[in-house]
């Protein structure tokens, strides 16, 4: 089948996140603000903070790690094209038990679940912060995306969202931030996305198939994917939107 007659794949996405311009570039200029001369990032896909982290340090080298081919390739287009190509790799690997640090930058921005092996049990969040604790150098920072409940979910709210969601799949923020204690870090800076940020990834997220649906009723994979945009959509409109809140930790090991 050719290629082209599929949906593209989140071209409406600059960050495959909550991430509005103005909070990427408050990060990145706090990021490199302590000159880090290695970034990591963990689950990078197309690597779009990482490309704007090593734009804003300029003697930084970069490693992205990921498994999509797809947006490992999105990512190297970019580099190339910003002149960056020299200084940043795209592996396509797992990023579970990764000897790649430590780094003086590693960033981990809603991929926590790349660093847990496979089959791994319990905490999930405080699992990947003892992991990024290794992965960073002395008087470096960690960048942690995260979600968290905004309020405890109740049992109709979870049969909404995804196969098996239990109230135990995230902390509160006191919770989250208290995991990094935990964990060996100290909190230097606490954020969390607001509802437009939510709004703009959410829609972003769906409107390349959405238009393609549209204009390919019927495609082979048209009801497979109605099925699959329906599905999503009711989860955030019905299940998650106003519950399921993302923490930006920028964090200091200890």
């Amino acid at each position: 089948m050719n290629d082209s007659a599929l949906p593209p794949r989140l071209t409406r996405l600059t960050f495959h996140g909550p991430l509005s311009e103005a909070r990427a570039g408050r990060l990145v200029e706090r990021l490199t603000r302590h000159e880090p001369a290695t970034v990591l990032d963990i689950g990078c896909g197309w690597g779009e903070l990482l490309l704007r982290v090593l734009a804003a340090a300029p003697a930084a080298t970069g490693t992205g790690l990921d498994v999509n081919a797809g947006d490992l390739a999105r990512g190297r287009e970019n580099a190339l094209r910003r002149g960056l190509d020299g200084r940043v790799e795209f592996a396509e690997e797992s990023a579970a038990g990764t000897a790649r640090g430590p780094a003086g930058l590693v960033l981990c921005v809603g991929s926590g679940h790349a660093l847990l092996e496979e089959g791994a049990t319990g905490d999930a969040a405080a699992v990947a912060l003892r992991a990024l604790r290794r992965l960073v150098s002395p008087g470096g920072r960690v960048l942690f995306g995260e979600g968290f409940w905004q309020r405890t979910p109740s049992e109709g709210e979870l049969a909404a969202l995804w196969p098996g969601a239990t109230a135990a799949d995230h902390h509160d923020l006191p919770g989250l931030v208290d995991a990094a204690l935990d964990a060996g870090f100290r909190p230097e800076w606490i954020e969390t996305a607001n509802e437009d940020e939510w709004e703009e990834f959410e829609s972003g997220y769906r409107a390349d198939r959405e238009v393609w649906l549209a204009a390919h009723p019927g495609h082979p994979s048209a009801a497979e994917t109605r099925e699959r945009l329906d599905r999503q959509r009711t989860s955030w409109l019905a299940g998650y939107r106003g519950l399921l809140g993302m923490a930006y930790l920028t964090l200091v090991p200890a």
